[in-house]
């Protein structure tokens, strides 16, 4: 007799069920839908096919709707200044794209050459940076469809109207930026402190772990927001340096909530209720000045320095000239940054593989189409090259959403091509369709590209006329372009463990091991220390993403992504645990010896030099000599918890995947 808390054999729908790395990868993302760029997308797009059929010109406004989805597609910036590089950066590069393929359209193996070529410039570029990236993208988009589409007019026409396509999202992202300068980045600020409020409400919970990488993200975003604004003010801006000054406030109740998720006592309430009234007062512009805070007296070390820092932040934000509480050194001039970008991605050896690894797929779509009568050919690359972009996610997952989305997309593109005649009624059809773009981007790339397949048929419709019989030959071209990818950008390129995901976690750990040396020693700066700090939960933000992006693949790589998965977690409570020791010492406690943050130290490395040679993990005894009562001995239990995880059985495997 089976025992009752035994689990129960598997039922014969059991072997029907999808495996768990499918389930992940179709999940949908939760995210709010972006109303503002919704409205956008919808107008930019539309409002090119009114003017070109108002005109006599439906196939000119077609062309423009495409650059305007180029730069909806690019359009994801909150602030002004990002959405000027976001969008304007890649449309320059789109516009060389179509200029190439439009001069090389008919060519046979000179386009073929040349469009590969192309892609090998768009792989390397993309390594540089997300802007870098989508710029890369468009241009070789661009080049593809300019190399597989006849362009009507002459060789500036085209360029010109895709270019202002993009341009008019640009023109319609900025209307607003006179009368709400600043305001994202403040929103973005605030978003910070009601994260770090919910931090401290969960400081005991189960739930802090989910909220402190809640606050990673968000200060991330701030800081990104904040510095993206510094690289185009020259001089001391005082809007920027408050919101430094604002940011670099909410470290000290930052570094506190480890102390107070580690002794368990919750925080008062009234703590989070004033970082939230503080919140209030940082999304709004600084018009009145900020009561004194009323606060109840600290009954543990870790609330005496959540106090003394929310007394410091209303000060803050009372004083109308920060310009003396932190110090922003001078960006680099664009020409440098730019000829330093470039220096790098010739000499990285990563940049070269992404690049040859992308011309290998182009190169094999163009040459495939080429020899074999394809219809519109120029689907198969497009294919690739949404699909070849691990910068985006994982290229397996992209492969198996990218078919199903553009299966999902063709449902409705068949309804409007055979339903919907051509002419005015483009225009409210364009304008449903467009606003579903940004709509379903935040849900997963799936979604997006579903959305956006029915539009790209719409307008080829608008330029070749073929209706209907274009659904079944995309559906064709997706998957031979999804097979090509597969094989010759994903099976054929095996990035080992360690390339991808076991060095970072390598790094990450003997960064740790240094924080801690500092954390512990009087010649840091508490400032630097604080970098530090930020420094490696930022990295290991990165980290996370990464073996989040694993865990979609199919075995090996996805069972070993959730055997190391622990390891994250427990080198995130070492960062932690070091912050809440800092923190009681600040507060009392006593100083540990060299000797004991020593040991703690190489334990730490020598986990690291173990993660740079090893494919699976394995458990390693570790004993301590300091004194239980030292402050350290909460930071040495999380180290020992950390070199106790070992993979699970079946976790190992093959290096690449």
């Amino acid at each position: 007799m089976r025992r009752r808390d035994s689990p129960a054999p598997p039922g014969p729908l059991s072997a029907l069920a999808p495996p768990p790395w499918l389930v992940r990868t179709l999940k949908p993302q939760a995210a709010p839908v972006p109303w503002a760029a919704v409205a956008r997308a919808s107008v930019a797009m539309a409002l090119p096919l009114l003017v070109g059929l108002a005109a006599g010109q439906p196939a000119y406004g077609a062309l423009a709707s495409m650059g305007a989805l180029s730069g909806v597609i690019g359009d994801t910036a909150d602030a002004y200044r990002m959405r000027i590089l976001n969008i304007a950066v890649p449309q320059l590069f789109g516009a060389i794209g179509v200029t190439i393929g439009s001069l090389v359209f008919g060519h046979g193996w000179v386009a073929v050459g040349v469009v590969t070529l192309v892609a090998l410039v768009s792989g390397m570029m993309s390594t540089i940076g997300a802007v870098a990236s989508v710029a890369g993208l468009l241009l070789l988009l661009n080049s593809v469809v300019g190399a597989g589409l006849p362009m009507p007019g002459d060789w500036w026409l085209a360029p010109a109207l895709m270019t202002g396509g993009g341009l008019l999202v640009l023109t319609l992202a900025l209307l607003a930026w006179p009368l709400r300068s600043g305001v994202p980045e403040r929103a973005a600020v605030a978003a910070t402190y009601r994260s770090v409020a919910a931090l401290l409400e969960a400081a005991g919970t189960e739930e802090y772990h989910e909220a402190r990488t809640a606050v990673t993200a968000s200060l991330n975003k701030a800081y990104d927001l904040v510095l993206s604004r510094r690289t185009r003010s020259h001089g001391r801006n005082p809007d920027l340096v408050r919101l430094m000054a604002q940011l670099n406030a909410i470290t000290p109740i930052v570094e506190a909530a480890p102390a107070a998720h580690q002794c368990g006592i919750p925080m008062p309430p009234q703590f989070p209720a004033e970082v939230r009234r503080l919140a209030d007062a940082v999304a709004a512009p600084a018009t009145t000045a900020i009561p004194e805070p009323v606060l109840p007296e600290p009954l543990h070390p870790s609330a005496d320095a959540v106090e003394h820092a929310l007394r410091h932040m209303a000060e803050l934000l009372n004083d109308p000239d920060p310009h003396g509480v932190v110090h922003l050194p001078h960006p680099a001039a664009l020409r440098v940054r730019a000829r330093r970008a470039a220096r790098n991605v010739v000499l990285s050896g990563a940049s070269w593989r992404y690049g040859l690894r992308l011309a290998l797929c182009i190169g094999i779509a163009q040459s495939l189409v080429s020899l074999i009568e394809v219809p519109r050919s120029y689907w198969v690359a497009l294919t690739v090259t949404f699909v070849l972009k691990p910068d985006f996610g994982s290229v397996f997952s992209r492969a198996v959403l990218r078919a199903l989305g553009t299966a999902a997309g063709l449902v409705v593109a068949a309804a409007v091509l055979s339903q919907v005649p051509r002419g005015w009624w483009d225009v409210p059809v364009m304008m449903l369709l467009a606003a579903l773009i940004p709509a379903l981007t935040t849900r997963g790339y799936g979604y997006q590209t579903a959305a956006i397949t029915p539009v790209i048929l719409l307008l080829s419709d608008v330029l070749n006329h073929q209706g209907f019989g274009l659904v079944v030959p995309r559906l064709v071209d997706s998957l031979i372009g999804c097979a090509i990818t597969l094989i010759a950008g994903y099976l054929l390129w095996p990035e080992s463990w360690h390339t991808r995901i076991g060095d970072r976690l390598a790094d990450a750990v003997a960064d740790t091991a240094s924080y801690v040396e500092s954390a512990f020693g009087t010649a840091v700066d508490p400032a630097e220390r604080a970098r530090m700090r930020r420094g490696l939960y930022r990295d290991m933000s990165v980290i996370r993403t990464e073996f989040q992006r694993a865990l979609t693949e199919p075995p090996p790589m996805g069972a070993r992504a959730a055997a190391w998965w622990p390891l994250v977690i427990a080198v995130e409570r070492i960062v932690d645990a070091t912050t809440a020791a800092r923190v009681r010492i600040g507060h009392g406690a006593g100083v540990p010896t060299l000797t004991e943050v020593g040991e703690v130290a190489r334990q730490l490395r020598e986990l690291s030099e173990g993660l740079r040679g090893s494919e699976t993990l394995e458990e390693v005894p570790t004993s301590f000599t300091g004194p239980q009562e030292s402050v350290l001995e909460p930071l040495r239990q999380e180290v020992v918890a950390a070199r106790a995880i070992a993979s699970a059985p079946g976790s190992s495997g093959p290096s690449g995947v």
